[in-house]
């Protein structure tokens, strides 16, 4: 294969490029083996084991031992919110801005005034 020939594959057909240059010098990469360890450390190339290994691993990676940690469940003590604050937190967000949640705009919420509140 000459320079020309790889050069004309380099602009028209990259992969054959690659491929070609890969069989001249010898150095053929590949992406995958079709194997992969056990958690004892044994090689295994059944495509059935391999699955069930990924499924453990995957179990493996996400399993939460912790014991119940303190979550909030709908504990929202405190003082109640004053309207005076709530008009406050509205004046000061930016018109524009993208909707939360729930889809509801600050220019909404000043549309509706004291309803909305």
């Amino acid at each position: 294969m000459r320079n020309a020939e790889i050069e004309q594959q380099r602009k028209h057909a990259p992969q054959t490029m690659y491929r070609n240059i890969e069989e001249i010098t010898g150095k053929i990469t590949f992406l995958s083996t079709g194997s992969i360890k056990a958690m004892n450390g044994d090689i295994i190339i059944d495509k059935e084991k391999i699955l069930e290994r990924w499924a453990e691993y995957i179990r493996e990676l996400f399993k939460d031992d912790r014991k119940d940690h303190n979550i909030m469940k709908n504990n929202f003590a405190g003082p109640p919110i004053m309207k005076e604050e709530e008009e406050t937190a509205i004046k000061k967000n930016k018109h524009g801005k993208a909707t939360g949640p729930y889809n509801i705009s600050v220019e909404l919420i000043e549309a509706l005034e004291d309803f909305g509140i």
